[in-house]
């Protein structure tokens, strides 16, 4: 039960940005909410592994969720998958590294650049593969001939 509360934050967090992105209808902002509260549930359940694994599978989930819902409005998937990562968007590690870097903290600095980087690549990664394989999946359905 201690996923609960961590969840439905995300999803209300979620669902505060699709105002400020000015998504006007409900299912929309439930849609893109869910999204977001989907991958924190992900990433907060796989606590055995390391955090760029965790990062890289719940940005595969928000983004397997974003290209099921553009296909179900028809909408781009990115109205989703923007809002979906919000959550995930390592903001304490890049204000970790900043603060190191004003500080002078040279060793430290390094330390929690490549792990913040770590996990921007992660995010990068988990989206690039699941819109690749939406592609290729698209182009070989319209390439098969009809039978």
């Amino acid at each position: 039960m201690e996923w609960f509360l961590p969840c439905l934050y995300a999803l209300l967090g979620c669902g505060a940005f699709c105002f400020i992105f000015e998504l006007r209808r409900w299912w929309y902002i439930l849609s893109a909410a869910v999204s977001g509260a989907v991958g924190w549930f992900v990433y907060l359940n796989l606590s055995d592994l390391t955090d760029v694994s965790r990062y890289l599978l719940a940005t595969i989930a928000v983004a397997v969720l974003s290209e099921i819902f553009a296909r179900l409005y028809k909408t781009p998937a990115t109205v989703f998958l923007i809002i979906g990562i919000i959550p995930l968007v390592p903001g304490g590690g890049i204000y970790y590294t900043m603060e190191h870097a004003v500080n002078g903290e040279t060793e430290l600095f390094l330390e929690t650049l490549m792990h913040t980087l770590g996990l921007a690549g992660a995010l990068a990664v988990g989206v690039l593969l699941v819109a690749s394989s939406v592609r290729l999946f698209a182009s070989y359905r319209r390439r098969e001939p009809r039978r």
